[in-house]
């Protein structure tokens, strides 16, 4: 049986999620946005209504991954809020201007969120180099890659996604997302050898997650 993270765009999908068998909730705001910082109080209130483990995204904005002085000054910031409220780890993604991992900047996160792991997310698709990528991401202390294998979803990045695995050797985790459903689960699973797999498990193109996806995802 996989282990299954729900991104959670709402509280209410949190709660669904966690009610059928989700092992983790990504939580995060901007659904239209591929997902931004969620609201504080909402975090606070989510935390006191669940009890599995809770991953926060940092990101400013929608669009690119490459982040403004300003903006990674409100990066921290929210950081740091947001650890006060005893989640369980962070999730975001910061690229240079040549699309490259940001070492620097990456790293300064990690230190801030430390104790907690955190999970480097789906800008690792936009990316330059697969290999070059994955080792800078371990480099900077990142946990986890919520990835697609460099592609649109995870059905086009099976082989990428499959390289990953190998290539990772254990020091990080290919959390495989993008496009995921209970539909293709087994074959990607099959192929990449991955053990953990990412969906919002909203089936009808509206926000919340659908719990039989969720229990379909779980099942599998």
């Amino acid at each position: 049986m996989s282990k299954i993270e729900i991104a959670c765009f709402n509280p209410e999908s949190a709660v669904i999620a966690f009610e059928n068998g989700a092992d983790r909730i990504e939580f995060c705001d901007g659904l239209s946005e591929g997902g931004t910082t969620p609201d504080f109080e909402a975090t606070r209130q989510l935390r006191e209504q669940i009890n599995i483990p809770i991953f926060v995204m940092i990101r400013p904005r929608g669009g690119d991954f490459t982040y403004s002085d300003s903006e990674f000054e409100q990066m921290k910031n929210d950081l740091m809020h947001l650890k006060s409220l005893n989640v369980d780890g962070f999730v975001w993604g910061i690229l240079n201007e040549n699309d490259e991992v940001n070492l620097e900047q990456n790293k300064t996160l990690i230190e801030l969120a430390d104790p907690l792991p955190c999970t480097f997310h789906r800008a690792f698709d936009r990316a330059r180099g697969l290999e070059d990528s994955l080792e800078k991401v371990i480099e900077c202390g990142f946990k986890t890659i919520l990835t697609s294998g460099q592609k649109p979803n995870v059905s086009e990045g099976k082989e990428n996604l499959k390289k990953l695995v190998d290539l990772s050797r254990g020091r990080i985790e290919i959390l495989v997302g993008g496009g995921l459903r209970s539909s293709n689960i087994e074959e990607i699973r099959s192929l990449t050898k991955a053990g953990y797999f990412h969906s919002s498990a909203i089936t009808d193109g509206g926000a919340f997650a659908d719990p039989e996806e969720v229990a379909a995802l779980k099942s599998k």
